[in-house]
């Protein structure tokens, strides 16, 4: 998992390009996030780093979590959230310091993850996009109805897993290769192509694709080989004069 920034959905707007067509864009304001603590494989069993966000009194913080921010000199915040750090990734952070926007630059690729947005109790149309029944032929009162659902007396019950109604939305989803179309780093403003999950005023989590580099890494092709010249001279296709 790839360092990463923690910030709130602001909504979503569009952007002109310099050719005048228009981009969408969903706003994430990322304020700084402080680092509350970095974890190594000797202590912790795992490298991490540890990012707290926004500003929350003491008193309103559990007692441990706020030994732990105090701990590391930061002020509490009112989330935690942790990256898994690479081998090699992380060695210049230290508690105590900040994670800003300007560590994602324009034209970047990013995954955002956040929390869908609930719809309630949903029918199965709705919730798994079924087709529905037939409009006509005799079909009465059963045109969005889900449909038999068991089985016969062998094994006479419903498998777990099976679609049916229920409450749709808030379930953790992350949308992948997204283009940051633009940074604000005076404002701490994410502009990210497209839609991201949640709704406005919710977390999201943007982290650097991980995708895009395989996908770049394919691209890069090998340069062919030369030929290989035949042995005894010319090749099969040499016309006669060419083998004089």
């Amino acid at each position: 998992m790839t360092i990463g920034l923690v910030g709130r959905k602001c909504g979503m707007t569009r952007v002109f390009t310099d050719a005048g067509v228009t981009v969408p864009v969903t706003v994430v304001e990322a304020l700084p996030n402080r680092i509350s603590q970095i974890k190594n494989d000797k202590t912790d069993g795992y490298r991490a780093v540890q990012v707290t966000l926004g500003l929350r009194r003491p008193s309103r913080v559990p007692k441990a979590l706020a030994g732990h921010f105090a701990k590391a000199n930061v002020p509490a915040g009112y989330t935690s959230q942790e990256f898994r750090l690479n081998k090699d990734e992380g060695e210049s952070l230290a508690a105590g310091g900040e994670l800003k926007v300007d560590m994602f630059t324009a034209g970047q690729m990013v995954d955002v993850t956040g929390t869908t947005v609930g719809k309630g109790f949903a029918g199965t149309m709705k919730r798994h996009n079924f087709a529905g029944g037939m409009k006509t032929h005799g079909n009465s009162v059963s045109h969005r109805a889900p449909g038999s659902i068991g089985q016969r007396q062998t094994p006479g019950r419903v498998f777990k897993g099976k679609r049916m109604s229920g409450h749709m939305g808030v379930k953790n989803r992350t949308i992948e290769n997204l283009r940051i179309v633009e940074v604000d780093v005076s404002r701490n403003l994410l502009l990210i192509s497209g839609a991201v999950p949640g709704s406005e005023g919710g977390r999201v989590i943007v982290r650097p694709a991980l995708k895009a580099v395989a996908q770049a890494r394919r691209k890069r092709l090998a340069p062919n080989k030369a030929p290989v010249a035949a042995k005894g001279g010319a090749g099969k296709g040499a016309s006669k004069s060419d083998k004089k």
